[in-house]
């Protein structure tokens, strides 16, 4: 292809394709009650253990604390995300998200997992593909462009392992900075899709690990969807679904009282957390309240 083509021999052009990835973490003390209190017990331990690595890590990758007020003034946990400031046009200077073209011969989970090792060293446990996005109104200078988004929830064990610099941030998913192309419509896509999938299945403990008291489940869902929610309505509604069991194990949480720890139940002949066959609906959302290569 020539430089000199004009728009309209540009827009017959074989579409330019190339991967971006929306990741969503919370920072460690984002999970209330995580404590390494010499008391605790069983698998609990060992999870303590993970979190208090990570916590030392805070300050140094910019995941910290981060909260957010509702508009009724409640404070609740919230989302962050890591974005790449462009360094070409388009969208010199702008936020997007971390991404990069296909390569010959390889996968598109390895262009996804490329990209965020090249500009973010993160490196998450399982990728999802969440759409593709190849709208007429993408295009720019007449090439279309086509854009195959993964996202993933990383807890804080994989979180640590960020490093800030100068054109690589988190940012949280409620302040984000002006975005590139229609970056801030596929965040907002891919936030529904975890809105939508916590309500039936075991994607929290992405977030929460394997064992968590329901105070540390709580605090997922608010972050997730944004807002308080009722703990005893909460605590109630997600024993009633069957979905977690308790484990038998305690968490101290120093002078307060040791809390239960639950998991999420795994179903005969599926080793798989969750409801089998159809979901059944928890109901949560009705509870009353370096290199800084982007992608396209």
């Amino acid at each position: 292809m020539h430089m000199s083509a004009n728009v309209s021999e540009r827009a017959k052009e074989p579409p330019n394709i190339g991967v971006s990835v929306v990741i969503l973490a919370l920072g460690p003390s984002d999970l209330e009650g995580r404590t390494n209190d010499p008391s605790t017990t069983g698998t609990a331990s060992a999870a303590t253990d993970s979190l208090s690595a990570a916590s030392t890590a805070e300050t140094g990758n910019g995941v910290g604390r981060t909260t957010s007020r509702t508009h009724n003034g409640d404070t609740v946990p919230t989302l962050r995300i890591p974005l790449v400031r462009r360094v070409r046009q388009p969208f010199l200077g702008d936020w997007a998200l971390p991404g990069g073209d296909l390569q010959s011969g390889r996968s598109l989970e390895f262009a996804a997992e490329k990209a965020l090792r090249s500009t973010t060293s993160l490196h998450p446990q399982y990728l999802e593909q969440l759409y593709t996005f190849g709208d007429p109104s993408r295009s720019h200078g007449g090439l279309p462009m086509v854009s195959i988004v993964y996202w993933a929830l990383i807890g804080e064990t994989e979180a640590k392992d960020f490093r800030e610099a100068q054109n690589v941030r988190w940012f949280p998913v409620n302040q984000l900075p002006p975005l590139a192309f229609d970056h801030k419509d596929i965040i907002e896509y891919a936030l529904t899709r975890v809105r939508n999938k916590i309500e039936y299945s075991d994607i929290a403990t992405r977030l929460v690990g394997s064992e968590f008291t329901l105070s540390q489940l709580r605090n997922v869902y608010e972050a997730i969807y944004g807002r308080k929610l009722d703990a005893p309505n909460f605590r109630r509604r997600m024993l009633s679904t069957g979905m977690v069991e308790p484990t038998g194990e305690k968490l101290a949480r120093g002078a307060h009282r040791p809390a239960s720890l639950y998991r999420y139940v795994a179903h005969t002949g599926t080793g798989k957390s969750g409801s089998p066959g159809k979901p059944s609906t928890i109901g949560i959302a009705g509870t009353t309240p370096q290199s800084a290569a982007s992608g396209q």
